[in-house]
């Protein structure tokens, strides 16, 4: 599935916004407000087999289309045209992009859409309004207008197209023109991962996350291997393995500690999978390697002591600038530490 471009560092300012959404959409370019609805329509409908943004010359007036099957325009889509103008949209401006729609249509490039929704920071004026909430006045407006060649609407259509174009339109619902109020749009794409990226937002609360169960999972097998080889490198003659290290007097408090970061960071994983764009928790986890990773290369003499200088090293990194770090303590750090040795990406014991 094409999806919504993603800034290059995935981080965001931590401090309240002083502009709102509204005001901050007031200063978009046609392009910026176009990716706006690419990332909204992603929470309209989960079902959409498929989001697509054509927005520019040659769109035929489909911005941003969404279809339903694998047909894509060929089979039932729904159509979202964004409109960035500096005062509200009349008939005028809606017109032209409704005929956009049947000569489309006409000339055999697409099916008709289900919807066809206008999206515009400054809303409609009264008069598209009252058509829009009037699917009956709406077609009649727009017959009306088509049919006179002296008007602005039919005035570069020759007979032919016209006369295919009102008998199209005459067969068709209006209703599926519709207009989408800001701040109904703002409030559907808060539910996005996109929200708190483009506008600065606040994350949501983090829900309390998982803890570990009594045996190991599949997904931990390597880091825990990792810290077993750290536990008998210390104490050589004991024995230590996965099924007994909890019961150690030395070390035992320390595996389940670190047991704890490892669930911890990879809640963290799963709520910015939910909460923010992709790539976020990576490009944290990426930064946590490249805080760390020399002090791993360094010589240490055990592993006990390279596991403690990394876990000392991570937590005063700098990472304010990450958004997920508003979220996040010290224990999801070390458990990043875990799931990069997990990943073999870091090396407790050397050779």
């Amino acid at each position: 599935m094409q999806k919504p471009q993603v800034p290059a560092t995935a981080k965001a300012n931590l401090a309240p916004p002083h502009v709102s959404p509204q005001g901050r959409i007031q200063l978009y370019n046609d392009v910026d407000w176009e990716e706006f609805i690419r990332e909204w329509v992603t929470a309209v409908e989960a079902s959409y087999f498929q989001i697509k943004r054509f927005g520019g010359a040659g769109d035929r007036g489909a911005d941003v289309a969404a279809f339903k099957t694998e047909r894509g325009m060929e089979g039932p889509w729904d159509c979202f045209q964004g409109k960035h103008y500096s005062s509200p949209l009349g008939f005028a401006d809606a017109g032209p992009e409704i005929l956009k729609v049947f000569r489309a249509v006409n000339g055999g490039h697409w099916s008709m859409p289900d919807t066809y929704q206008f999206l515009a920071p400054r809303g409609c004026g009264t008069q598209l309004n009252q058509l829009l909430s009037q699917p009956t006045n709406l077609k009649a407006k727009f017959l009306e207008e088509l049919a006179d060649p002296k008007k602005p609407l039919g005035r570069d259509l020759d007979e032919t197209e016209r006369t295919a174009i009102a008998a199209l339109a005459t067969g068709t619902d209006f209703a599926m023109f519709r207009s989408v109020e800001l701040l109904d749009a703002i409030a559907t794409h808060r539910t996005t991962i996109y929200h708190v990226e483009r506008f600065g937002t606040a994350l949501a609360d983090r829900p309390t996350h998982e803890t570990p169960p009594d045996g190991l999972g599949p997904t931990e097998t390597r880091y825990v291997d990792q810290l077993i080889d750290v536990y008998n490198e210390r104490h050589p003659d004991q024995g230590i393995r996965p099924d007994n290290v909890l019961g150690h007097a030395d070390v035992g408090e320390h595996f389940r500690r670190q047991r704890e970061a490892f669930y911890k960071a990879e809640s963290l994983r799963v709520y910015a999978r939910d909460s923010v764009p992709p790539g976020t928790f990576d490009l944290l986890q990426e930064d946590i390697h490249a805080g760390v990773v020399d002090v791993v290369d360094v010589d240490h003499p055990d592993g006990w002591t390279r596991l403690s200088k990394t876990l000392a090293q991570v937590v005063s990194l700098p990472l304010s600038h990450h958004t997920l770090i508003q979220i996040s303590d010290l224990e999801d750090r070390k458990g990043i530490c875990h799931q990069l040795a997990n990943a073999d990406r870091l090396t407790w014991v050397r050779p």
